[in-house]
């Protein structure tokens, strides 16, 4: 198939093996861990953990990834849809508060097949926020909430740090559709999140400007509608 699964539409041949394309993944799934994560936001970790399950490869490639040996490099197992489905059912039945599907993005049509029937938990879409609005519509009803990165305002640093000039304009586009398919966060008597999105953003040194920008875009664009997670542990 020629991808274009994501903004990037780089028209990759992905076969079976290693593709050119940006993500570099062939056609199926590479999985590179799957565990029980204390450390998510706390509407999703709970007591027991989020069922986390780390795909390889990334659609973005930024240059301070917190996980880059999974993203940037040839890391983790070839799977099928069906193996998926048992390792997200796996998590379940160890207490998963929900299934955390990391960076799924170039994974999209094959991560579908595993999600065709109720998992008896929210299903959290964790992504870099850099999505076509046309696959986002392929994932409406299956996914309970949605965790997009919204990194950066300034086109200059999502070109130097993610070669993604065009990263605000299609994540607040894909955010609106994120926003459209969940409505307004869902927390339980336990505090654990059912459904809606929440928008994480990590400060970068020195650019506290562009930080500003972005809560204000929040504030303005979606409101109460969204929760937020700013993070600075870079």
């Amino acid at each position: 198939m020629r991808c274009e699964i994501c903004p990037r539409r780089c028209g990759a041949e992905r076969t079976g093996e290693l593709s050119g394309g940006v993500c570099r993944m062939p056609a199926g799934l590479v999985v590179a861990r799957a565990m029980l994560h204390l450390w998510e936001e706390p509407v999703l970790s709970g007591k027991n953990g989020a069922g986390c399950i780390f795909f390889s490869g990334c659609n973005l490639g930024c240059v301070f990834c917190q996980n880059g040996r999974i993203s940037h490099e040839n890391f983790g197992k070839v799977i099928t849809p069906a193996h998926l489905r048992e390792i997200m059912e796996g998590l379940v039945s160890q207490g998963a508060h929900c299934i955390d599907l990391v960076t799924p993005t170039h994974f999209t049509p094959w991560v579908l097949e595993a999600l065709r029937k109720p998992l008896g938990v929210p299903v959290v879409w964790n992504s870099g926020g850099y999505e076509r609005v046309e696959t986002l519509r392929m994932l409406d009803g299956l996914i309970d909430i949605y965790l997009p990165d919204f990194k950066y305002y300034s086109s200059y640093y999502s070109e130097r740090y993610s070669r993604a000039p065009d990263y605000f304009d299609v994540t607040v586009d894909a955010i609106d559709e994120m926003v459209r398919q969940t409505a307004e966060p869902v927390i339980d008597a336990d505090g654990l999140m059912h459904s809606g999105t929440i928008i994480r953003h990590l400060m970068l040194p020195n650019l506290g400007s562009d930080t500003a920008h972005i809560l204000r875009t929040i504030a303005k664009r979606w409101g109460t509608e969204v929760f937020v997670s700013l993070m600075r542990q870079f």
